[in-house]
């Protein structure tokens, strides 16, 4: 789970019309990058491949791999038609978004639950991933009928990356991570963000950044967005940069960067 604009609320939020019974969408919220987003839940609570420092919803309790069918694409695509009753052009929302309380794509029937969201609105979809499941050539495939995509890369070397991501297993690594990110922006041809969450003492040095700036440049993203925590993370000591240390992070990774600060 990578904290985001989009999942900021999801304990106040989630539902929030609860007198449809909604247990798989929360909002929607107010998200710092994505305007007003209906937050769509695909696994259980925390479920994920990462165990990330900087986690908002705390420690993962069930980290995994496995893909499967988490959640029912039946009871998501009800309660989403439930949702578009009361607002059938989707007018009070800007995105439908996967992100929720776990790594949306561990549920393997998103293609489906994507389609049938097609099927009801044309509302932009999107989804935010920790990105460690796009090694897979079909977990690409399942995604690329969203409108957006933002994975995460918080590091680009293995011992930063497990300091600050501490993956599940010793088969997730990096650099197959950002092997996958290039081969994803040369296959998918709307907008791409990728976003950093940056830690201070971990991954914040500027030396470290023209490394990342690199590694940018070749996986191409339409933005880079720099995050920061905003609520109590999943460990106390997690800090963050100065702000004149991000603007300095910001100069080097050039015009495609933006902050997402609360």
């Amino acid at each position: 789970m990578k904290q985001n604009g989009a999942s900021d609320k999801l304990h106040e939020n989630r539902g929030e019309k609860g007198d449809h019974g909604m247990h798989y969408l929360y909002g929607p919220v107010s998200s710092r990058r994505l305007g007003r987003s209906l937050g769509i839940i695909t696994t259980p609570y925390k479920y994920c491949s990462l165990d990330c420092v900087y986690c908002q919803l705390k420690k993962t309790t069930k980290l995994t791999l496995e893909r499967k069918e988490y959640i029912k694409t039946r009871a998501i695509l009800t309660e989403v038609a439930h949702f578009l009753q009361e607002d059938p052009e989707g007018s009070t929302i800007d995105f439908i978004t996967f992100s929720g309380a776990g790594e949306p794509l561990l549920n393997s029937k998103i293609k489906e639950i994507i389609q049938g969201i097609r099927a009801l609105t044309a509302v932009p979809i999107a989804i935010i991933t920790n990105a460690t499941l796009l090694v897979n050539k079909t977990v690409r495939d399942d995604i690329a009928d969203a409108d957006l995509i933002v994975p995460s890369l918080d590091a680009y070397t293995q011992d930063v990356f497990e300091k600050i991501d501490r993956p599940f297993s010793d088969s997730i690594q990096v650099g197959d991570i950002i092997k996958s990110l290039i081969a994803l922006r040369k296959e998918f041809k709307k907008q791409l963000w990728l976003e950093i969450m940056l830690v201070h003492g971990i991954n914040d040095d500027l030396e470290y950044v023209k490394g990342f700036k690199e590694v940018i440049e070749r996986i191409q993203p339409d933005k880079i967005q720099l995050n920061v925590v905003s609520r109590p993370p999943a460990e106390s000591w997690v800090k963050s940069p100065s702000r004149d240390r991000l603007k300095k992070i910001a100069a080097i990774l050039g015009d495609r960067c933006e902050f997402l600060l609360s």
